[in-house]
């Protein structure tokens, strides 16, 4: 073994690479000194965490593709990174592989006012997108919680949503181009300016694939006109059920929100001494209605949904009485997350989508397997999409509690699949629920995805280990958890 602690032939892997990207970049784009590669051992996913061999951050598209053709060259595997604001392990780095940073490329390259574009780069973050098409009067309308600090790169890599994803749709629906780099460092364009492209839509094959067929260089992205108005409604129940029942009351009824979420006790009292939202703290969950377009279309709606969210047994509706309420409400909403990391050690967040109408009987199921692993769970979730994200709080000094708590997780994605639903809505499988892709899926569907992976990287350098599982694994998971086989957990209840 080496001094580093590592196998002679690993060793010398790392000094070609070291050797080979210096020849090609900047002498600070090169890390791979331990002190300068522990910012990179994980994602926002912070429970799994591994040191890459090297990183590299290139700043010219260009620059990537002499890395990755180098990387091929070496047999390197590769895994990029944007911000690292993942939340499934995605970017987790391989201790035998090179980790790819997107972060120097963070130029908007163009705002097109009349085409409604934008063209960036993939380090670019999300709300600068919007930021700068703001004199405009236009925005980018895909916004997740962590728009402050996440890339557009990542964006699409995941196909990130956001609060407002129920009426303008997912990355997916937001992106009209892009420019990749394959795992040979070929540049390709995917999609155009136009609506539409011909040939086979390979720019929503590459949207939401964690990596695994390439890298983006650079996103036109579709921009929408600011609305004349919007405005916010805050609803409190006593009960989560009902809260559930009143979002697929205001969707049957022909009203589609902007935003549309929800959040239970726990999320409210977090949220609310983190932001000091004036959430009803007492309340057992709130919904947040976000209604948009002309004046006199909201002021109708508004009417409308006030009406439905008695209907259905809220305690307290209220109305944003202006835009500073209104950004108050949604900071609440969106500061959620780090708000529920002060109530515990750690949290494990979840993220599955389910059918609207099976909303009221899945969380009071998750209630059910809350109580009986012994974890809270704070919901905070997109509810008019179904797009749950249950947050399961432990303590990882604990023993054992880690593997507790990733089996809890393990069994609400199964339950979201039971109900018709998905093991995931914005966050990617990543690491996280490569296990639950065997439930999600038949061995003939995943045959399928490891061709299309094979089309793009047939040695399997790009991301390898994430989102899709060999047969192998899921043969081995299904033994002993799927078809009965012995529970690390035998004391839980099975439903």
């Amino acid at each position: 073994m080496s001094e580093s602690g590592t196998s002679p032939a690993v060793h010398a892997r790392r000094s070609d690479l070291v050797r080979g990207l210096l020849a090609l970049l900047p002498a600070e784009s090169v890390l791979h000194e331990p002190e300068d590669l522990r910012p990179y051992e994980c994602d926002g996913l912070s429970a799994y965490r591994r040191l890459p061999m090297v990183v590299a951050l290139p700043s010219t598209p260009e620059q990537v593709q002499a890395v990755m053709r180098l990387a091929h060259r070496l047999r390197v595997p590769v895994v990029a990174r944007g911000a690292g604001t993942g939340l499934s392990g995605g970017a987790l780095p391989l201790e035998d592989g090179l980790l790819l940073s997107l972060a120097k490329m963070k130029s908007i390259l163009a705002i097109d006012p009349v085409a409604r574009t934008a063209r960036v780069q993939p380090g670019v973050r999300n709300l600068a997108i919007s930021e700068a098409a703001r004199p405009h009067g236009l925005y980018y309308a895909p916004d997740p919680s962590s728009q402050i600090a996440c890339t557009i790169g990542g964006n699409v890599a995941e196909n990130s949503g956001g609060v407002h994803c129920l009426k303008y749709g997912l990355t997916v629906h937001n992106v009209l181009k892009l420019e990749v780099v394959t795992v040979e460092g070929e540049r390709l364009t995917l999609g155009a300016d136009a609506l539409d492209a011909p040939g086979y839509d390979l720019l929503a094959l590459m949207t939401g694939s964690e990596g695994l067929l390439a890298v983006v260089v650079e996103a036109t992205v579709r921009l929408l006109p600011t609305p004349e108005r919007a405005q916010v409604l805050l609803a409190a129940y006593d009960d989560v059920a009902c809260a559930g029942a009143a979002v697929g009351a205001i969707i049957a009824a022909g009203i589609i929100p902007a935003g549309l979420e929800m959040m239970d006790n726990p999320a409210i009292r977090a949220a609310e001494a983190f932001v000091h939202a004036d959430y009803p703290v007492e309340a057992a969950a709130i919904l947040l209605c976000e209604l948009d377009g002309t004046n006199e279309e909201v002021s109708e709606q508004v009417m409308r949904v006030r009406e439905l969210l008695l209907q259905s047994g809220a305690t307290e509706v209220r109305t944003a009485r202006d835009e500073a309420e209104r950004a108050l409400f949604w900071k609440g909403r969106k500061a959620a997350f780090p708000a529920v990391g002060r109530l515990s050690p750690d949290y494990y967040c979840m993220d599955g989508t389910i059918p609207r109408r099976r909303l009221p009987e899945v969380l009071e199921r998750i209630e059910a397997l809350s109580k009986a692993y012994g974890l809270p769970v704070a919901n905070v979730f997109h509810a008019g999409d179904g797009n749950l994200h249950p947050l399961i709080l432990y303590d990882a000094n604990r023993p054992g509690e880690l593997e507790r708590t990733e089996e809890l997780g393990g069994r609400i994605l199964e339950l979201c699949v039971e109900v018709g639903g998905t093991i995931t809505g914005e966050h990617g499988v990543g690491m996280e629920k490569i296990n639950q892709m065997c439930v999600q899926f038949r061995p003939a569907e995943l045959e399928q995805f490891h061709a299309v992976k094979a089309a793009f990287d047939p040695e399997g350098l790009l991301n390898p280990g994430k989102a899709v599982p060999t047969l192998h694994r899921c043969a081995e998971f299904g033994a002993m958890h799927v078809h009965g086989g012995q529970l690390k957990f035998p004391d839980i209840p099975r439903f």
